[in-house]
């Protein structure tokens, strides 16, 4: 192997690897993170809906037989061993019920042969779990213990298995349903014969192109509908499902009542008297106190020619007079005035220096002082918040996220095919 030849098988190996990273890389952008099962969906049986056994070809049971429905088949009418049948339902063997419900059938085992995308099921269900889905097998579907229906608490989730041609179910095998599951909406569309094993429990409706057995003591929760061929029976239990309707949304409805333009109006006004609260101060009454002093002799001296003469004469006595007057009561929302003290004769009053807010007896208002504001004083202030900001509540913002997840994605995406581009570039110029 010669150098050139190693270099570029190198270079082609180096290539590859980025190749396969970027396809790897693309896959997880469009891709989900995880795949969910085919969406199924439920069929209606039309007029077969109340059967529990129904046949094409004719029905044949043996041993002590319940059936929780109708039992029908058509075109062949015959019905063998039906005195060991305990029908909770009509025996619609070879009439026009019958003859009328055998399209419906034919019409659902289409609608579910045609269902998809599928998911395989592989050789046996045994020991699987699955969740609501369309399931298939291009041959057939085998089960030898137990298989788990799982709605995952949906009561909608509906389950089809498709096989192209037998379904065989062992002895003691079962079908169990959890979370939710309903009988009603699990289907098994079977392309040729189905064959129920003893003492198994078998749930859902079976829908066969040919024939269905059901051996000894099998128990089936669901319906055994066989389009061209025959239903043979031996001690089996067979019982219709009773299922919740499907959950529905309902839309609320809005009505708009629209009133005629010539429609009369009548409004009435009532009118609440206002609350009057009347404050009765009681002035008591004006009390004279008169002071009378004891009489006062004076003496008065006047010389004469003859000598002193002495005048005694009596001076009436000082009479004092004071007046009781009321205080003027205070008023809510006012401030008290000052007390007037009251006048003395021979002093001098001087007039109080507090302002009043009350009016003078002119009727004159009496107008308040207006108090400067103060410089250090401020309006409190709103804080702007930036355009797609939001306040934190201790005074600062902060700005919200405007890239979405996508947006990640589609940077890495972006760098992805660059890296590529420039690798790609960087092989080529050292390969020259």
């Amino acid at each position: 192997m010669t150098a050139p030849t190693a270099t570029r098988r190198s270079r082609f190996f180096q290539f590859s690897c980025i190749a396969t990273i970027s396809v790897f890389s693309v896959g997880i952008l469009v891709l989900p993170a995880g795949t969910a099962g085919a969406e199924a969906t439920a069929v209606g049986l039309g007029t077969a809906e109340p059967f529990a056994v129904l046949a094409g070809a004719g029905i044949t049971n043996t041993g002590p037989t319940t059936l929780g429905g109708d039992i029908g088949t058509y075109p062949t009418p015959t019905i063998t061993g039906v005195s060991d049948l305990t029908i909770t339902g009509t025996n619609h063997g070879g009439d026009a019920v019958s003859q009328g419900a055998k399209p419906d059938v034919l019409t659902a085992y289409n609608t579910l042969a045609g269902q998809g995308p599928t998911q395989p099921t592989g050789a046996d269900l045994t020991g699987r779990t699955l969740v609501s889905g369309v399931y298939n097998s291009g041959s057939s579907i085998a089960l030898s213990g137990t298989v788990t229906l799982d709605a995952q608490g949906d009561p909608d989730a509906v389950f089809v298995f498709q096989a192209g041609s037998t379904l065989i179910t062992s002895s003691s095998s079962t079908v169990a349903l959890i979370n939710g599951t309903q009988v009603c909406n699990v289907f098994w569309q079977v392309g040729s014969s189905a064959t129920l094993g003893t003492n198994s429990v078998f749930r859902g409706n079976l829908l066969a192109l040919t024939d269905i057995t059901a051996t000894t003591e099998a128990t089936v929760e669901g319906r055994l509908l066989a389009i061209n061929g025959a239903v043979t029976l031996d001690t089996n239990t067979v019982t219709i499902p009773t299922c919740a309707p499907p959950v529905t949304t309902t839309t609320p409805t809005t009505t708009t009542t629209t009133v005629p333009p010539d429609t009369a109006i009548t409004t009435t006004t009532t009118v609440v008297p206002p609350v009057v609260t009347t404050t009765t101060t009681v002035v008591p009454p004006e009390v004279t106190t008169t002071t009378t002093g004891t009489p006062v002799e004076a003496t008065t001296t006047t010389p004469g020619p003859n000598g002193t003469t002495t005048t005694t004469a009596g001076v009436p006595p000082i009479i004092t007079t004071s007046r009781n007057i009321p205080s003027i009561p205070e008023i809510p929302g006012l401030p008290t005035l000052p007390v007037i003290p009251p006048t003395v004769p021979g002093t001098v009053t001087v007039p109080s220096q507090v302002p009043t807010t009350s009016a003078s007896r002119t009727g004159a208002p009496t107008t308040q002082p207006t108090v400067p504001e103060s410089p250090n004083v401020r309006a409190p202030q709103v804080q702007q918040v930036p355009r797609g900001s939001v306040d934190t509540g201790d005074g600062s913002t902060q700005s919200q996220r405007s890239g979405q997840s996508g947006g990640a994605w589609t940077a890495l995406l972006v760098a992805t095919f660059g890296v590529v581009a420039i690798s790609a570039l960087v092989i080529r110029r050292t390969s020259r």
